[in-house]
């Protein structure tokens, strides 16, 4: 199982520190993260990665960003390059999620160009998809399927890649999608994935208000779970790393 957690822009960098160092203690002590049974990844914002980068040394704990840009080099300014968070020690990057493509105009092209320069620098994409408005689960699953098109499809040797299934309408709201909704998606995209022997790894999480209770609810048809403000509180955190460990039989 899988939890990554994004901080947005909520925590300054001296609280996300605090936070991480927090993070980092419940690893140390909780027996299914040492196995390796749960996974643990932290997206603080930029000014703060380096430091959580370093707070997660000496455990299981993985650091990663929230965006990067399409080219390593050049005159792009403001930008960050997928080459310079490997260096740093990153490991993963958030790319696609709704806020990106709405307040940043980031669309589909842009999405699969930036997954590209995840690919090359040896980041593992953390790609977001999900529809803009409630529906039916069957035209939710076929939204999802073309921005799936559009980032992954042309992905041909063997990539380390995580899907976050994230209804646009879910985020921010007091309790997620149901299960019935989710699990129906889900499978639509792990079955897509199956299809390209390259991708055949990927696993599939779900985010959009993701609390404590919502990994039980889901059941096995996800990998686990993209957190949200729900998991900056360590303690609602490790309620569902118990969870999330009772999931994969570790009790």
């Amino acid at each position: 199982m899988l939890l990554a957690v994004s901080l947005k822009m909520y925590l300054d960098p001296a609280a996300t520190q605090t936070w991480a160092g927090q993070v980092a203690a419940l690893a140390k002590r909780h027996p299914a993260v040492q196995r390796g049974d749960v996974s643990l990844w932290l997206l603080p914002s930029m000014p703060a990665l380096a430091q959580t980068i370093e707070r997660c040394q000496d455990t299981p704990v993985a650091a990663g960003a929230q965006d990067l840009f399409w080219e390593d080099r050049g005159a792009y300014t403001g930008a960050v390059s997928g080459a310079d968070l490997a260096q740093i020690g990153c490991s993963t990057v958030e790319i696609g999620h709704a806020e990106r493509r709405t307040i940043f105009g980031e669309d589909d092209a842009i999405v699969a160009r930036k997954t590209a320069a995840a690919l090359r620098n040896g980041l593992i994409p953390l790609l977001c998809v999900g529809e803009e408005e409630p529906g039916d689960s069957d035209a939710a699953a076929a939204f999802c399927i073309e921005q799936l098109e559009s980032a992954l499809g042309w992905v041909s040797e063997p990539a380390s890649v995580v899907v976050a299934y994230e209804p646009v309408w879910a985020i921010g709201q007091s309790e997620a999608a149901s299960s019935t909704h989710v699990g129906h998606v889900a499978q639509a995209i792990k079955a897509w994935l199956a299809e390209r022997p390259a991708l055949a790894d990927a696993r599939v999480i779900y985010g959009g208000s993701a609390a404590p209770g919502t990994l039980s609810e889901l059941g096995a048809t996800i990998d686990g779970l993209f957190l949200g403000r729900f998991a900056h509180d360590t303690a609602a955190l490790e309620q569902i790393v118990d969870e999330a460990a009772g999931m994969v039989g570790t009790g």
